[in-house]
């Protein structure tokens, strides 16, 4: 269990801030980047939630995407040291193409790429997915500097999550019904 009794440490004050086994590094260091960008997924996901609470296979995936990327947000803290750590595992990359399959099943076969928006629901999964997808080029960035096959996990999880946003968007748009289609140089 973690205890937080003291929530200002005055750390970050300097522009430093400790990773899990207590290294101090630079707020602007590639892992603080990467895991910090996790965060912000986490908190665009709880966003998009207030618009799917309601939905009950929707919502239920979200929550519990939620806690995992608590979990990744820790696989990325945590220095590669040979220390017992948590990392994310094969079985949350499976959990998510599995859920990417059952629902991209009900969806209606796209013709177009999507623009984001339709529902509000749709929206803030587009927006979950792009901030996805920028915490993944930022574990990218973050990664060669570590020991071959560091946060493999972490990177798959986040390449497949960032899938999983876009179908639920869609399906959060009347199962793909809703979504708005790109039309290529319809403006000139």
């Amino acid at each position: 269990m973690v205890i937080l009794n003291k929530i200002y440490t005055r750390t970050g004050d300097a522009g430093r801030t400790r990773l899990v086994d207590g290294e101090t590094v630079s707020k602007a260091d590639a892992r603080v980047e990467a895991y910090g960008g996790v965060d912000e997924l986490n908190a665009v996901v709880g966003l998009a939630r207030q618009h799917t609470a309601r939905d009950a296979r929707l919502d239920p995936i979200l929550a519990r995407v939620q806690n995992e990327l608590f979990d990744l947000g820790a696989d990325l803290a945590t220095p590669e040291r040979g220390q017992a750590a948590l990392r994310m595992v094969p079985a949350q990359v499976t959990r998510l193409e599995s859920e990417i399959d059952d629902l991209n099943a009900s969806l209606s076969p796209l013709t177009s790429f999507v623009l984001p928006g339709g529902s509000p629901a749709s929206a803030a999964l587009h927006l979950a997915r792009t901030v996805c997808r920028r915490a993944e080029r930022a574990t990218v960035a973050f990664a060669p500097a570590h020991p071959p096959g560091a946060h493999q996990e972490a990177l798959r999880y986040l390449n497949r999550l960032s899938d999983l946003l876009f179908v639920a968007a869609r399906f959060a748009n009347n199962k793909g019904a809703g979504d708005i289609l790109w039309k290529p140089g319809a403006t000139r």
